[in-house]
C-alpha cells in the first residue's frame, strides 16, 4: 500500500486505532463490534493511517514469485472452505491482454492466516487443486471480467485467524453509493517502491467513476462499466498500489452489522499518482461464482433446461 509522506505514530490500543479508521462507516458501532470482524494484534504502531499489523482472516496471498518480473504476488479473498476469489491477472506473469490471450493461467501458491510476508512458508501454504479464470477475462481490454476462482485441494479449517468473508446479498449495495467507506488490505508497494513487509489496510470511499477512466499519467486504464466500481484515496491521500490486486473491499452493513465483500481490486495502479482504484463488482458476478463453486458445466445447464422443458410439456 502507498502511504502518505507524513508518518503518524499511534500508541493507543489497536482496537481504538481501528475504530478511528472505520468511523466513517458508522458512528454507532462500538470498538467491540469492530473487533468481532477485524481481529488485530495489540500494542503496534500505525504508519500513515494504515495499520501495519492488522490481521484480516479472509486475506489470502496469491503467489507466483517474489520478483514482480516473474509474476510477483498479490491478494485474494477466502469466500468458502475450498475457494479463493482473486483478480484474473494475478494468475499470469505478464498481465496485459496481449500476453494472456490464448495462454493458460498459472497455478499459484496460496498462503492463509499470515500478516507478515516472511510467514508465507510451508506451514501456512494451502495446496491448490485447480484455477478457474472467468470466461470473459480480458475479452476486449486488459480490465474487463478480471476475476478468477482458486479451488483448494482440502477444505480450510476455520479459526480465529482464518475464516471467510461472505459475498453480498440482496440489498447490500454500498459499493454503488458514493461516499460509503470500505476496507481493503494488501502487501502492495509503499513509498520506497517495495512491497509491504506486513499486511496493511486502508479505509477508502466509494467514488463516482462510470465511463472512461481519466488518468493523470497511466496510459492503460479501464473503461468502467456497470460490473465495476471505484474508490478514491483515504483522508491521508493514501491509496492502493502495485501488488494489492485481488484483495476484497469489505463493507460493514449498518442495518445488520454484517461484513461482506463487495468488490475484488483490479486496477491497483492508483498509488499516489492516479486517484481511483477500480474493482470488479462481486454482485454482478454471483451467477458465475456460484456455478463454479457448485461444479456446474454447460452440459449440466443444458440438461437442466431440457428436463424443465420436458416437465412443462408433460403438464400441458
Amino acid at each position: 500500500m502507498w502511504t502518505a509522506n507524513v508518518l503518524v505514530f499511534c500508541r493507543l490500543s489497536v482496537a481504538v486505532c481501528l475504530l478511528g479508521s472505520m468511523i466513517c462507516v458508522s458512528q454507532a458501532f462500538s470498538v467491540d463490534k469492530i473487533k468481532e470482524h477485524f481481529p488485530v494484534h495489540r500494542d503496534r504502531r500505525m504508519v500513515g493511517g494504515a495499520l501495519a499489523t492488522a490481521h484480516v482472516p479472509w486475506q489470502a496471498m496469491v503467489y507466483l514469485s517474489e520478483n514482480v518480473l516473474d509474476g510477483g504476488f498479490a491478494g485474494g479473498a477466502l469466500i468458502a472452505p475450498r475457494w479463493i476469489l482473486t483478480a484474473g491477472r494475478n494468475l499470469f506473469v505478464r498481465k496485459t491482454r496481449e500476453h494472456t490471450q490464448g495462454k493458460e493461467p498459472l497455478v499459484p501458491k496460496v498462503y492463509l492466516g499470515i500478516f507478515r510476508r516472511v510467514n508465507a512458508n510451508a506451514s501456512t501454504e494451502v495446496a491448490v487443486e485447480k484455477v478457474f479464470l472467468h470466461p470473459g477475462f480480458q475479452n476486449t481490454s486488459d480490465w474487463d471480467n478480471d476475476l478468477a476462482l482458486i479451488q483448494l485441494k482440502e477444505p480450510v479449517t476455520f479459526s480465529d485467524s482464518i475464516f471467510p468473508i461472505p459475498m453480498p446479498e440482496s440489498g447490500e449495495d454500498q459499493a454503488e453509493k458514493a461516499g460509503q467507506m470500505g476496507v481493503v488490505a494488501g502487501w502492495g508497494w509503499g513509498i520506497h517502491f517495495t512491497p509491504a513487509e506486513t499486511l496493511k489496510f486502508l479505509s477508502l470511499p466509494v467514488v463516482e467513476c462510470q465511463g472512461q477512466y481519466s488518468p493523470k499519467i497511466a496510459t492503460n486504464t479501464p473503461t468502467v462499466d456497470d460490473k465495476m466500481f471505484c474508490t478514491g484515496p483515504s483522508k491521508f491521500q493514501e491509496n492502493v498500489c502495485f501488488g494489492d490486486a485481488g484483495g476484497a473491499l469489505a463493507f460493514l452493513e449498518p442495518k445488520t452489522n454484517r461484513v461482506y465483500a463487495a468488490g475484488i481490486l483490479s486496477f491497483d495502479k492508483a498509488c499516489n499518482v492516479e486517484e481511483k482504484a477500480v474493482y470488479m463488482k462481486i454482485s454482478a458476478y454471483l451467477p458465475w461464482i456460484h456455478s463454479i463453486i457448485r461444479g456446474d458445466s454447460e452440459r449440466f445447464s443444458s440438461l437442466r433446461a431440457s428436463l424443465m422443458t420436458d416437465m412443462y410439456t408433460r403438464q400441458a
